[in-house]
């Protein structure tokens, strides 16, 4: 079976109404997948696979639970890829919220990545945490998690600059993987020679 044919399959898995409601559906999961890349710490599989679908799904058989395991798995590390190469990632769904955000796939993506973004949050702010929080800021407006919050409502009701800033989410996303993911210390080669 192809990549693309598994992926088909766990999506119809992560869409199915039988999951748990809080489970998320595959855009969703395909957002909470690529913070889990970013996150400088590794979290475990079983732990995130476990946080994923919040109750254990009702699968088939073994084999079916492996499959969609498995396949989870090489999404990660498909968007891991994505993100370590030079190119900005590809969204499953559009840069745009629509005229009813709440019923967009990408604030389902946005969800997700936040749902990343709190199982492990300590370890996204404790080195660059204003840079970091700056990058999140469209994808938590997107995710409209913190339409409550004052500055929050402020930017919600101005659907232009909300446009620009989900706009941005992919370029944004480089950025965040870098920051996490870069040498504290540049390597001993790169050091200006003194003559």
């Amino acid at each position: 079976m192809s990549f693309a044919e598994q992926l088909a399959r766990l999506q119809v898995f992560l869409d199915a109404d039988d999951l748990h409601e809080e489970a998320l559906d595959y855009i969703a999961a395909h957002g909470y997948l690529t913070a889990l890349c970013i996150c400088s710490e590794q979290v475990p599989e079983r732990e995130w696979i476990d946080a994923l679908f919040s109750e254990p799904p009702k699968y088939k058989d073994d084999t079916e639970r492996e499959a969609i395991e498995a396949t989870l798995i090489q999404l990660k590390a498909h968007i891991a890829r994505q993100l370590a190469s030079d190119e900005d990632m590809e969204l499953p769904c559009e840069l745009d919220l629509g005229d009813e955000p709440d019923d967009s796939d990408l604030r389902g993506w946005c969800i997700g990545f936040m749902e990343g973004v709190f199982m492990r949050e300590a370890v996204w702010f404790e080195d660059s945490e204003e840079e970091v929080s700056e990058l999140l800021l469209p994808i938590m407006v997107g995710s409209g998690l913190f339409d409550e919050q004052p500055e929050f409502a402020d930017i919600a009701d101005n659907p232009e600059l909300v446009d620009e800033m989900v706009a941005q989410i992919p370029e944004l996303l480089t950025a965040l993987y870098l920051i996490c993911h870069a040498p504290e210390e540049k390597p001993a080669l790169l050091k200006p020679r003194r003559h």
